[in-house]
């Protein structure tokens, strides 16, 4: 099978208008991916389905990722003069890098035996309703797992033909893959709620009554059944 950066060059020809970035993982797995601009990513996946030599007809998995805003620190050279002498030195910056949404694909040929080629797309923030391109009409595969990331993530994928929450019921709130996503700490909806869920529970429900004796049972009784 080509390289990442032959599919890239080929797919850059087929779609002109396209954006289309390397980006290099460097893990053990050693899985580098391409990164697609939204606007023309449904036309680079299906370039990548259709083109002869490729045949990506079977997406396996899409899943997703959420990145919080970081900051990354930079190292470079520059030459500077210390006591007269030129001298390089290390300069270190710190870049802020705003937080995203993430698609990843992972895609495979029946046809050739051949793959996988990873494809994502980022969403240009972490907002509420952040949107990507459905891929779903080039693979059908991919119409459950988008949802999972729809539901688990809160990427609103567009064109995507029944969008609806597939593992939460529809009148959850949030998106529990996200990294900031906070537990609640009532739980009714827990079967068995026991120990630290009990205990947090109890800012939820007013106090119980105290009562003392055989008289203080009666009377507290009576005054629970008014």
């Amino acid at each position: 099978m080509e390289s990442l950066e032959q599919i890239k060059a080929r797919a850059e020809t087929a779609v002109p208008a396209a954006k289309i970035d390397v980006v290099v993982n460097p893990g053990p797995a050693q899985q580098s991916s391409l990164l697609l601009d939204n606007q023309h990513a449904a036309a680079v996946a299906r370039f990548l389905r259709d083109d002869s030599a490729l045949r990506l007809d079977f997406c396996s998995n899409a899943t997703g990722v959420d990145w919080l805003d970081r900051a990354v620190k930079k190292t470079v050279k520059v030459k500077t003069v210390v006591d007269g002498v030129e001298k390089e030195i290390d300069q270190t910056s710190e870049e802020k890098i705003p937080g995203y949404l993430e698609a990843i694909y992972h895609l495979y040929s029946m046809t050739h035996k051949h793959g996988p080629v990873i494809i994502r797309m980022r969403t240009a923030d972490r907002a509420e309703g952040a949107r990507l391109p459905s891929l779903t009409p080039v693979w059908r595969s991919a119409e459950f797992q988008e949802r999972e990331i729809f539901d688990l993530y809160g990427v609103r994928f567009e064109g995507h033909p029944d969008l609806r929450r597939i593992l939460m019921w529809d009148e959850f709130e949030d998106h529990p893959m996200r990294k900031d996503y906070r537990d609640p700490d009532d739980y009714e909806y827990e079967p068995t709620p026991h120990d630290d869920v009990l205990e947090r529970a109890k800012g939820h429900y007013a106090p119980r009554p105290q009562l003392d004796g055989a008289e203080g049972i009666v009377a507290g009784g009576d005054a629970l059944n008014q």
